[in-house]
């Protein structure tokens, strides 16, 4: 009966070491991909290189236009980043502390945006940024995706500021605080794990996104590195060794990105970073 006790546990350590091998095997085997030759990737694509060979590495590191895509990725997820939390905090942050004509109706339109795909809107999206005049532009990227980012980070952001002690504000109002300066001098320092938690969504989100780059950039000087990977692979032959070792060293950023921020995600999703 002893025995039965761990059954449990096993099947717990089953399940995330198949969710690990999931998520790890691909990734290790574009990083070994970047070591190998084409002809012993068509040969032995998952196992370890026989011959270790770091040119591929040392060509990516040493290419101006990959430091370029990188630079131009960052640019643009970075401020994504930003301005996606500084509108979404404080819009949820007045739906939590404000009651208001047709607040409930807002924050459903709001929240609408999480049923529809980014692609079906892809080419309104585009007849929209032409006609602003973004095109080809980074501002062609970064507010679309911000707009779309708005209704997840304004749900998580809600859920987070509703949990925070109430009573902290009523003594901040009685000192004089008014709502704005709560918000920047109390709110926002107490709410770094939600913080953490949606722009590492909004982050990756924005550092892997192919297609609005792909249909609003033209000029290769602004091309992100989903875009640049593409110069990889030409009509009749793909530089498969290459494109893996491209890929491999532009998900460092999001990987490190995730793991700086990570002990706050589990905080930010769970519930509020105080107790009342």
């Amino acid at each position: 009966m002893n025995a039965f006790r761990f059954l449990p546990a096993l099947g717990k350590a089953v399940v995330l070491l198949l969710f690990t091998g999931f998520v790890l095997g691909p990734l290790t085997v574009a990083v070994f991909g970047g070591f190998k030759s084409n002809g012993e990737l068509r040969v032995n694509p998952f196992g370890i290189p026989q011959q270790w060979d770091f040119e591929f590495y040392a060509a990516m590191l040493g290419d101006p236009a990959f430091w370029r895509y990188m630079g131009n990725s960052l640019i643009i997820s970075l401020s994504t980043v930003f301005l996606t939390l500084i509108v979404s905090a404080a819009a949820a942050y007045v739906f939590a502390q404000i009651r208001f004509l047709g607040s409930r109706m807002m924050q459903a339109y709001l929240l609408a945006g999480l049923v529809f795909p980014f692609a079906t809107a892809i080419l309104p999206l585009f007849i929209k940024v032409r006609d602003l005049g973004l095109l080809d532009s980074y501002w062609a990227v970064i507010l679309p995706q911000t707009a779309f980012g708005l209704s997840l980070s304004i749900m998580l952001f809600k859920t987070f500021f509703e949990q925070l002690p109430k009573d902290l504000f009523e003594a901040a109002h009685v000192e004089g605080c008014g709502y704005v300066r709560f918000f920047w001098q109390f709110t926002l320092p107490l709410s770094t794990p939600i913080l953490a938690t949606v722009g590492v969504f909004v982050f990756v989100q924005s550092w892997n996104n192919f297609l609005l780059p792909l249909v609003v950039i033209n000029s290769r000087e602004l091309f992100t590195w989903p875009l640049g990977m593409m110069q990889f692979r030409g009509e009749y032959l793909a530089e498969w060794n290459r494109t893996l070792a491209f890929i491999s060293l532009t998900i460092l950023p999001a990987v490190a990105f995730f793991i700086v921020a990570q002990k706050y995600i589990v905080a930010g999703l769970t519930g509020g970073a105080v107790k009342g």
